[in-house]
């Protein structure tokens, strides 16, 4: 997971390099990140329809090849338009195996820690979220961007390998559906809630994401080292916080911790003003910050799961779907409220869209909650009435 998933964020960290070595505007090397996201969003379901009879482990092998084809085409890719096609491969090598690999997970253990199961599967992801900057920093200053993309590849090679190895062949395989079959969840408002929860949340996540290098402009000095520090702080702590996230979930509901997490983002975003003048509160900051922001992705998916367990694929397709979108709307959203009121801005947009999230949120509760009292008194009738006749 964290192999197919670096590819997300690695470049991010590299724009620079990006405009300097295929002589583009920085609004073009930018869309390097929103066409990536954009492919996940579209092409994950696709293929996940295509691929939905298919044995899981070899569904998860197919997603990780056309990863590193798309990868190493984007290593080696002379000019700017070939880059967004390469990526755009990758991209559907993403797509497909981030929603597979977290329902094959989940399905390999009892239901009782199906919460943590998603969430050890998904600390990949969380990683590749949080190190991707610094990664592409890092290697992006000595190698270049190319040598960036073939260390990337290179990750993915160690996957493949581990799948090989690791990852059983008797992974149960779920019924298959049509790709029209696969958007009929969106017709239930409890899916269609609990998807704009995701929306909103992961949003409001991606905007500091996105921009950290701004907002926190006057901590750093535009040192890239300095921000990459940032980034490195924000990945330790995430993945710790996403781990510990699935545990607490199998103990209190998907409810709960989504509720706990939005109050801690929107609470932290709200405040971000007041620490990111200053390095070590940055650091500090950044370190509470990271506790729960990339820890609602295994609860958001534990509840969309419980809703329909025969339809755990589509349902955490879908999910990893909106995943993507929202890093596209942060992109845009960051991007008009960076040119309206600065990057002073950007913390309090943020929250707002947090405290959004958690409206539907509960929302998404309450929904659930009618659905199961209306199951109840509908399995309750004809039971009364047979005692009735029987009378």
């Amino acid at each position: 997971m964290f192999a197919v998933a670096t590819n997300e964020f690695v470049l991010a960290g590299m724009l620079p390099h990006l405009e300097d070595s295929l002589h583009v505007s920085t609004a073009a090397a930018g869309q390097v990140v929103t066409v990536y996201a954009l492919a996940c969003a579209i092409l994950g379901p696709v293929l996940a329809t295509v691929t939905a009879a298919w044995s899981r482990r070899v569904v998860l092998l197919g997603a990780a090849l056309v990863y590193l084809v798309g990868t190493v085409g984007a290593a080696v890719a002379p000019n700017y338009g070939l880059l967004l096609v390469a990526q755009a491969v990758a991209a559907a090598g993403t797509g497909l195996f981030v929603p597979v690999g977290a329902s094959s997970g989940a399905s390999l253990v009892p239901p009782e820690k199906r919460g943590r199961a998603i969430a050890t599967v998904l600390t990949g992801f969380t990683a590749a979220t949080a190190f991707g900057a610094p990664i592409g920093t890092a290697f992006g200053s000595r190698f270049g961007w190319r040598g960036t993309m073939w260390f990337v590849a290179a990750l993915a090679v160690v996957g493949i390998v581990g799948l090989l190895t690791l990852v059983p062949r008797n992974i149960p395989v779920p019924p298959a559906e049509s790709l029209r079959r696969r958007f009929v969840p969106l017709a239930d408002p409890r899916v269609l809630t609990a998807l704009a929860t995701t929306a909103l949340a992961f949003t409001s996540v991606y905007v500091l994401y996105t921009y950290i290098a701004d907002i926190f402009d006057g901590a750093t000095g535009g040192s890239g080292g300095r921000t990459a520090t940032l980034m490195f702080v924000l990945g330790v702590i995430s993945i710790v916080g996403s781990y510990l996230a699935g545990i607490v979930t199998d103990r209190i509901g998907g409810r709960g911790v989504m509720a706990i997490c939005l109050v801690w983002v929107a609470v932290c975003l709200a405040l971000v003003q007041v620490f990111s003048g200053s390095f070590p509160a940055s650091v500090g900051f950044i370190a509470v910050f990271a506790v729960a922001c990339f820890s609602m992705s295994a609860p958001q998916q534990h509840r969309l799961i419980g809703l329909n367990p025969p339809l755990a694929s589509v349902l955490v397709s879908l999910h990893s779907s909106i995943l993507y979108v929202a890093i596209a709307l942060a992109g845009a959203i960051g991007g008009a409220g960076l040119s309206i009121g600065g990057s002073g801005s950007l913390g309090y947009i943020a929250a707002v869209i947090a405290v959004l999230g958690l409206a539907f949120s509960e929302l998404a509760h309450r929904l659930t909650q009618r659905k199961a009292a209306a199951v109840v008194a509908g399995s309750a009738e004809p039971a009364q009435e047979a005692t009735t006749v029987t009378s």
